[in-house]
């Protein structure tokens, strides 16, 4: 997911394989380690990442942000333009006197180019984990001088999570699962940030073991999906894809689906599924609110 937009399937999986607003790291493996050329505290921030806009306001950096890319759609609040953080342009960029840009990994060919109009770079890599959007937290609140905060959002993040997780239902641990980046069965598996998150719940991957390049990112079929019969489904192509509880139930055979029939498919928003800031969260305390809904023999 990290860093990365929807670049697969409709413009879901770019955002979770290419800039800030997908999930993990375009080869599943550990995201490197967030770096900055930044030596005091800007007052000028321009963020070409949805997850790192959603971040600094998150921390109390919103007044220091001057302009985000087009895809930081959160909060509303944050300084949208047309910049894009998928092909960043240096000029455009220093149009609006930054002395600091926030970039994924996926635009780090502009480093040097932003450092020559006098602005740092926090380059914001892919998050697999959460302990790794955690301490982009804390390396975003030391480069903007609010590391207090960000030490507080981040701790309320893992506090707000355990409860949610500890509000489960003992038998839902094991409870399969398959998660839709795209309407032609693109999928995300444990290795990604949003798959670790899933697993934080306890909850199991019917991509993993059809992953056989190792990317994170397999594309599935209907026919693997409806023969895995998960548990739940996680439509996280709501928005680019328009699809619904309602679709789903279409599909030839899927109305004999378990998560079809007891009620297991679970609507996301497209953006928040895909990023890995505070709004985590959220999506989690929708995740375990449906897992709690589920017949107890669903759950068995």
């Amino acid at each position: 997911m990290s860093r990365t937009r929807r670049v697969i399937g409709l413009g879901v999986i770019a955002a979770v394989l290419l800039a800030g607003a997908a999930c993990g790291s375009d080869d599943g493996g550990q995201a490197a380690t967030p770096t900055t050329t930044a030596s005091a505290s800007p007052k000028r921030i321009v963020s070409l990442s949805a997850t790192g806009t959603e971040m600094l306001f998150a921390i109390g950096a919103g007044k220091q942000v001057i302009a985000v890319d087009d895809q930081s759609n959160y909060p509303a609040a944050a300084p949208k333009t047309d910049l894009s953080g998928f092909k960043p342009n240096i000029e455009a960029i220093a149009t609006y006197k930054p002395d600091l840009v926030v970039i994924t990994d996926s635009a780090e060919e502009i480093k040097a180019g932003v450092e020559a109009i006098g602005a740092a770079v926090f380059i914001q890599p892919a998050a697999t984990t959460l302990e790794d959007a955690y301490k982009q937290l804390r390396d975003l609140g030391k480069v903007t001088g609010h590391v207090g905060e960000a030490d507080a959002v981040a701790k309320k993040m893992q506090v707000d999570l355990a409860k949610l997780k500890a509000s489960l239902p003992t038998n839902a641990k094991g409870l399969t699962y398959y998660h839709e980046l795209d309407n032609t069965y693109f999928s995300a598996t444990s290795k990604t940030f949003i798959g670790d998150v899933y697993s934080l719940l306890g909850l199991k991957n019917i991509a993993d073991t059809a992953d056989k390049q190792g990317t994170g990112y397999p594309q599935l079929s209907a026919e693997y999906v409806l023969q895995a019969d998960p548990d739940l489904v996680f439509l996280a192509d709501t928005k680019c894809c328009q699809q619904s509880a309602e679709t789903v139930a279409q599909r030839p055979g899927w109305n004999t689906m378990k998560a079809v029939k007891n009620g297991g498919v679970v609507i996301l928003d497209d953006d928040v599924a895909s990023r890995w800031g505070p709004r985590v969260v959220d999506l989690v305390r929708i995740v375990a609110d449906h897992v709690r809904k589920l017949p107890a023999k669903a759950a068995a």
